[in-house]
């Protein structure tokens, strides 16, 4: 048998054995093949010689303590105390450490599209720059201060293999990104239809475009932080687990920081107390529909993932037979 191209009837019997023993170098070897040929990311443990070369062909091959130089050599992690139980501690802290990196890839995307497709489209269609250059900087810093802290934010440890979904990452990040342009433009639009006709609102103190720039400005960096909330899971945003203390003390700290330039006047024109409380009451108005937006489209792209794994699933079965 080549252990590079097992039979379909003996590929099948591998993929559904619960355990394998007395076996050879070269069934090792094709144990681990016959696994990732059929799309599972493969794990190899060995301290002999006679492991080596599943070791070597493993996606991640792992010697143990007190292994030969051969597996040593063949492996790409070598554990210097004994036991196993490093192994599972260090895959619980990749799969973490995976799901913050997807968590801020989404989140950068999603703002960045924000920002990016308001100033353009404001400024081409509407003839109105919502930013000031000092506002894109002030926004700049004071957005990077919650990123930082993604790094000790807690997540969930998922229970199977993980890897690069890349059209699934850019999917969710394009929705997001869709849904916090379209908050974005109903209160540019609001405000602009409260400045035509000012004195029918006269309470909210919005009077020209500076103060609009302002009101904008607050709510991107208000908006963009509570993105951050509905970005970092796949379920809803007010279950476990929860954001990480350092993240939460970093958004409510820029959060403070804002609303006090924009009260007050620093570095930004200033805006009536009563304005900024409606900018907040509309965007947690929108964190809950961003958030059903996220579940929603989760939901759909994982029915879609299912099926198309029904579908192979059943090609390989007639393919066996």
């Amino acid at each position: 048998m080549d252990p590079d191209n097992v039979p379909g009837p003996i590929a099948n019997r591998i993929l559904t054995a619960d355990g394998f023993a007395r076996v050879f170098p070269e069934h090792k070897y094709a144990i681990v093949k016959t696994f990732q040929k059929n799309g599972h990311l493969v794990a190899m443990t060995g301290d002999g010689v006679n492991d080596a070369p599943a070791l070597k062909q493993a996606d991640c091959g792992i010697a143990v303590s007190g292994a030969t130089d051969a597996a040593r050599g063949a492996a790409a992690l070598i554990l210097t105390a004994p036991g196993l139980s490093v192994i599972q501690n260090a895959i619980d802290e990749a799969r973490r450490i995976f799901g913050r990196i997807t968590s801020y890839t989404i989140y950068r995307v999603a703002l960045t599209m924000d920002i990016m497709f308001l100033v353009v489209l404001s400024t081409i269609f509407l003839g109105f720059q919502p930013l000031t250059p000092i506002m894109i900087v002030l926004m700049s810093l004071l957005d990077d201060i919650p990123i930082m802290t993604v790094a000790y934010d807690n997540t969930s440890v998922s229970e199977q293999p993980i890897r690069w979904r890349m059209p699934h990452l850019l999917a969710v990040s394009a929705v997001l990104g869709f849904a916090s342009i379209v908050q974005s433009f109903g209160l540019l639009l609001m405000g602009m239809e409260v400045l035509s006709e000012p004195a029918r609102w006269p309470g909210l103190g919005l009077t020209d475009q500076s103060h609009l720039q302002s009101m904008m400005f607050l709510q991107l960096i208000a908006g963009g932080h509570l993105l951050m909330l509905v970005s970092r899971k796949e379920n809803w945003f007010m279950k476990k687990p929860y954001p990480a203390r350092p993240l939460v003390i970093a958004i409510l700290a820029t959060q403070l920081v804002a609303v006090l330039m924009c009260g007050f006047g620093i570095l930004v024109p200033q805006i009536p107390w009563k304005l900024i409380g409606f900018v907040w009451v509309y965007l947690i108005v929108w964190l809950f529909i961003i958030g059903l937006v996220r579940i929603g489209i989760d939901h759909v792209l994982e029915n879609r993932s299912a099926r198309r794994a029904m579908s192979i699933d059943v090609v390989n079965e007639r393919l066996f037979r």
